[in-house]
Order: structure tokens, then sequence, then C-alpha cells
């Protein structure tokens, strides 16, 4: 049986497949008997994995994909999509990778979008490559690791989705160096950055639980997706 992966527009609870729902109650209820101690543990990781590694050469440049709004790229998608081309540019991979399928209202895929902001910036066809199936970071690199499995990456996305993003990866079993885009708003530091790397301390926390629950049940279903 093929793992389970969200359709094409799906809501946040279609998104969460089997023991989706039971995982975030676990890992919510789990943060909150323990002080939010979790959370803060995460929210380090997320800090540290925020700041990046130096960029070294890869097999490809994968730039991750983020929700269109009304068909159109926001600030941060575009942000990320110009730090693919810069290092793409800089010579470290021969093609950028964009991943993100159809998504919210949208009537194009986020790889479409990012594909046409690439091409529009001057990058050959021939070295800008997508990934359209996926709804979310999890699915995004599941389906990448379909087809380059054993490619080196250089993962770019904004900050402080670094460390959860990371943690997919190593899951997955890609080899990828983190290559933040520093450009991506908020602004560091701000109220709505820390908001930020509070909700994705969390995210991460719920990942881990939720491994940690498909294992202790024994849910080959749930274990596939990220493993």
């Amino acid at each position: 049986m093929a793992p389970f992966t969200a359709p094409a527009h799906s809501s946040f609870w279609r998104k969460l497949g089997p023991g989706g729902l039971a995982s975030l109650l676990l890992a919510a209820f789990s943060a909150l008997a323990l002080g939010l101690l979790p959370v803060v543990w995460r929210l380090a990781q997320v800090l540290r994995a925020a700041k990046g590694e130096a960029p070294e050469s890869a097999d490809l440049i994968l730039v991750l994909g983020r929700r269109l709004k009304e068909d159109a790229l926001t600030p941060v998608f575009r942000a990320r999509l110009a730090h693919g081309e810069a290092l793409w540019r800089s010579g470290l991979a021969p093609c950028v990778l964009v991943a993100g399928g159809l998504t919210g209202k949208a009537t194009r895929s986020e790889a479409e979008a990012g594909r046409a902001w690439l091409l529009e910036h001057g990058m050959p066809a021939e070295a800008v490559l997508i990934e359209d199936q996926s709804q979310h970071t999890l699915e995004n690199l599941f389906f990448v690791r379909e087809r380059f499995r054993e490619a080196s990456l250089l993962l770019v996305s904004d900050p402080l989705h670094m460390a959860r993003a990371e943690a997919f990866s190593d899951g997955l079993g890609l080899s990828v160096r983190r290559a933040p885009a520093f450009d991506c708003p908020p602004a560091k530091g701000s109220f709505g950055w820390w908001k930020r790397a509070a909700f994705e301390a969390f995210l991460l926390h719920w990942y881990r639980v939720g491994v940690l629950y498909s294992r202790l049940i024994g849910s080959k279903s749930q274990l596939e997706r990220v493993r």
C-alpha cells in the first residue's frame, strides 16, 4: 500500500492523514503537561538551525514552496526563490528544484509559480525542475525523495522553517545542507518573528511526538510517511 498523501486543495484536517489528529492532541497535551518545556527545547533547535550552514556544492538546490495568495507569490516565497537563484548563479548546483502542489484556492501549483518566477529572472528552462504533487513540507520532501533519493541537496526555505525541514529530511534519509533565505519576512527579532519561531517549535515537537507515537503503536502506514 502506498503511503497516504493529501489530494490537491486539501484542508488542514484532510492533510493530517492517518494518526495525524491523535499525534497532534498528544503533542499539545505533552507540551502543556510538562509546562511547555518540550517546546522551549525545540525552540532552541529552531534558533540554532536558523543560522544555516556554510554553502557547499550539491547535486540540487531545493526550494520549498509556499502557499500562493490569489495565484501570486508571497514575499516569503519570492525571497526563497531569489536565494535559490543566487545559489545557482554562484555555481553551487546545476539545477534548482521547486517543490509544492496545488494548495489553498490557487489555480496553479506552487512549483509552477516558482518556476515561472525563476524563468522570468533569467534562469534557463533546463536548469529549473519542479515537484508539484505535495501539499505541505513533509510531502515536499517525500516526493523529492521518490525522484532524487541519492542526491545531495541545498535546502532553501526561510530561517525559522529550517529545523523542521531538516528533521523531516533526516527522517526520510535525504542528504541536505541548510541554506536559509535570510531576507524572508518577518524581520528577525520582531514580534512576528518570535511568534513564528514558537509556532515552528511546536510543529517540530509535534513531528517528534508523531514519530514516537507511530512506533509505539506499530503503525506502518504512519511511519511510511516519515521514514
